[in-house]
């Protein structure tokens, strides 16, 4: 809807223009995805594996300094169903973001639209895999989704989807104990919902919140990154169990 405004903005940094191509790449795709006979997987890809990484990282999960965090990583980062509004509102307020935010921060919202449009294009992937061998979806095995795991043409692109974690995950807590930042979100929400920017604006706040409520941030990423790490390769190397860690990681 908006992609014609997204090419016609001009913009004058690095930042600017990787964040253009990756909002280009990421309209694309999600008119590609909306299309696609296997919507429906996707969607069904997505909740297993959320519910995978809950299992995984329970202690995280329940303990009180990081459940808030985790919880937003996991239905707003994570959410590939739930957030065409928001994404819509990304692309509408382009021009004004190349023209009033920091050079920096155009990075680090380029780096979240590489991590969602990489996570969504690697359940896709999962999806026609499954499809290709005729394993349903909505009831997925463990044994089944590492098989379709390693028949991926985009392995690299599962070690990218890391790097981004890690990264984006320790620039927006950077940004977060900003006081300032915090006051202009409570006190835009109104103009927000009368410029139809509710669900923009919203995945803000929380992320504002849940990232400022978290304890150590720089602890729980690297945590969730190396245990991630280690499940990939324990898939990669056909472990029966690959989803069970040590006690220490």
């Amino acid at each position: 809807m908006y992609r014609e405004r997204l090419v016609a903005t001009e913009v004058t940094t690095d930042n600017g223009r990787l964040l253009r191509h990756l909002l280009l790449a990421y309209h694309d795709f999600r008119q590609h995805k909306a299309a696609h006979p296997l919507l429906a997987d996707t969607v069904e890809v997505a909740d297993w594996q959320a519910q995978r990484l809950k299992t995984t990282h329970q202690d995280l999960y329940e303990h009180p300094g990081y459940h808030t965090g985790l919880e937003f990583l996991l239905s707003d980062l994570y959410a590939p169903s739930a957030m065409t509004g928001r994404d819509d509102n990304i692309d509408r307020v382009f021009p004004k973001m190349v023209k009033w935010l920091p050079d920096h921060l155009l990075g680090t919202l380029a780096g979240l639209v590489e991590l969602n449009l990489t996570t969504q294009q690697l359940d896709l992937e999962l999806a026609e895999q499954l499809r290709e061998a005729q394993i349903p979806a909505d009831n997925l095995t463990v044994a089944q989704y590492c098989e379709a795991f390693r028949q991926s043409r985009q392995l690299p692109l599962r070690g990218r989807q890391l790097e981004l974690i890690e990264d984006v995950g320790l620039q927006l807590d950077r940004y977060v104990r900003n006081r300032t930042l915090g006051w202009l979100l409570s006190m835009t929400k109104a103009p927000a919902d009368m410029a139809g920017l509710a669900d923009l604006h919203g995945f803000m706040h929380r992320g504002f919140m849940a990232f400022r409520a978290m304890d150590d941030v720089d602890s729980l990423i690297e945590r969730l990154v190396s245990r991630e790490q280690r499940v990939m390769d324990n898939i990669l190397a056909g472990h029966s169990e690959p989803f069970r860690l040590p006690a220490d990681l």
